[in-house]
């Protein structure tokens, strides 16, 4: 644990050794000098004092007054002259012991200097030291305060969470609304930068949505017995728990009216998966969701996706939309799926962007079906579709659409009024196998090089008379069919 905790700590300078201090020379006695000169002129006076006695007993050649006098000053002289080099080397000896001296001082006094130098840098360096000692711990009491707070977070968190599914589980409503205002809560003030965990409350969400729900319907009568009024009068409560689900969700998948400075409240990249759910009077208009997953849910009372953005794959095959779904405006950024949907209501796609494939392959439409100013950029796909008439208005108008891609409505049957008015085809338009009602809705415009075929008869499987739709240039019906009219207009 020590070693853990002193991971990354500045360790200690070395203490700063102190220097060697110079040799120390000794001072002279004060008797040296006197002595030393005493010393000098004895050595001079004996060495006069034996001259002087050796030139009396030499012997010499010319024995005047004038000659020994002469050496006897000779003799003076050499013993004044010991007397003075005497002093001399002693002098000598004294200004270079007062040099080395000197030396000596200098040398002390530029180590003494150089060692309050090296004092001052190591006092610098151990400052410094303290300093990285206290940012360390600073930083270290930092991190486990960071880590300690995110630890109780993470467990408030995991508190709360658990607390706001428990509450979901719940056999009263009012309970189970706490539980998704506490999940939204938890996911959006507190959380806005876990992403991962605002995903989880909407799985959530979604799983609530998905989980099995029958409509109330009429109240019961007066007279009905205490489990009916009880069991519907549950259905009615749980009808706005789930409504107050969805409006959770539409409002946290609403950008805002600024795209480019979303909504505090807005959750990007959110992926919905209500697959078999049943909605209740869904609104997502304007709202962008990522993925979204709503094979076989059930659509209840009106539906509406206008100027929605699907920012990944939308699928929705297999799903029942009730009453009329509305699209306008919407845009498919990747694949949008409706495979084997049904639309019982109008169904608006007006002005829709389909940036990817689009595949109603088997679907039906059993009100009025707008694709009017449509953009189709991949293949469109609607072999097996079904437009059936309504009773005020058209069945099927793609007036205005663009086909950027294959538009495929092999085996696709039209009983009301079509219109394909100005719809641009850039590639091929294929209709094999399409079958209209006889008689042909008189206001009915088909794609260019496509018309019903004169021939018309029963087919087997499908009730009523019914046309071929074929190329201009090679009208044949198919066999087995009987003609009953040779005008695709004669009723």
């Amino acid at each position: 644990m020590i070693s853990t905790m002193n991971a990354g700590r500045p360790t200690d300078p070395d203490p700063l050794p102190r220097p060697t201090p110079p040799s120390q020379r000794e001072p002279l006695p004060r008797w040296t000098v006197p002595v030393v000169a005493a010393v000098v002129l004895l050595a001079a006076a004996a060495a006069g004092w034996l001259l002087w006695r050796w030139i009396d007993g030499l012997a010499l050649a010319d024995p005047g007054q004038k000659d020994r006098a002469a050496a006897q000053l000779d003799a003076v002289k050499l013993a004044a002259s010991i007397a003075v080099g005497g002093g001399g080397l002693f002098a000598l000896y004294l200004a270079a012991r007062r040099q080395r001296t000197q030396e000596l001082e200098l040398r002390a006094r530029h180590a003494e200097l150089a060692h309050r130098e090296a004092e001052l840098a190591q006092r610098d360096r151990v400052q410094a030291h303290s300093e990285q000692v206290a940012e360390h711990n600073r930083a270290h009491a930092e991190r486990v305060a960071a880590a300690t707070e995110r630890d109780a977070a993470a467990r408030r968190v995991t508190e709360l969470y658990g607390k706001g599914v428990e509450q979901l589980g719940s056999d009263k409503a009012p309970v189970r609304l706490g539980g998704l205002y506490a999940l939204e809560r938890l996911a959006t003030q507190d959380n806005l930068d876990r992403p991962m965990l605002r995903q989880t409350v909407v799985d959530v969400l979604c799983a609530y949505l998905r989980m099995p729900y029958a409509v109330p319907g009429a109240p019961p009568a007066d007279d009905a017995d205490e489990p009916t009024r009880t069991r519907h009068e549950q259905q009615v409560q749980e009808r706005e728990v789930r409504l107050t689900a969805q409006r959770i969700l539409a409002t946290h998948l609403h950008p805002g009216n600024d795209p480019d400075h979303p909504a505090d409240t807005f959750w990007p990249d959110t992926d919905l998966d209500l697959t078999g759910a049943t909605l209740i009077n869904l609104d997502l208009s304007h709202c962008q969701p990522r993925h979204t997953q709503f094979s076989g849910a059930r659509f209840t009372g009106h539906t509406m996706f206008s100027g929605a953005r699907f920012t990944g794959h939308a699928v929705f095959d297999g799903a029942t939309f009730t009453e009329d779904a509305m699209f306008g405006e919407a845009r498919f950024t990747e694949d949008a799926m409706f495979g084997e949907a049904r639309f019982t209501g109008h169904t608006v796609f007006d002005g829709a962007t389909f940036t990817g494939h689009t595949v109603f392959d088997g679907a039906t439409f059993t009100g009025h079906a707008m694709f009017d100013g449509a953009t189709f950029t991949g293949h469109a796909m609607f072999g097996g579709a079904s437009f059936t008439e309504d009773a005020m208005f058209d069945g099927a108008t793609f007036g205005g659409a663009t086909f950027t891609g294959h538009a495929v409505f092999d085996g696709a049957t039209f009983t009301g009024h079509t219109v394909f008015g100005e719809a641009t085809f850039t590639g091929h338009a294929i209709f094999d196998e399409a079958l209209v009602i006889h008689p042909v809705p008189k206001r009915s415009t088909w794609p260019r090089g496509w018309e019903p075929a004169s021939e018309h008869g029963p087919l087997e499987g499908l009730e009523g008379v019914w046309h071929r739709l074929v190329h201009v240039d090679r009208e044949t019906f198919p066999s087995g069919v009987q003609d009953s009219a040779t005008d695709p207009a004669d009723g």
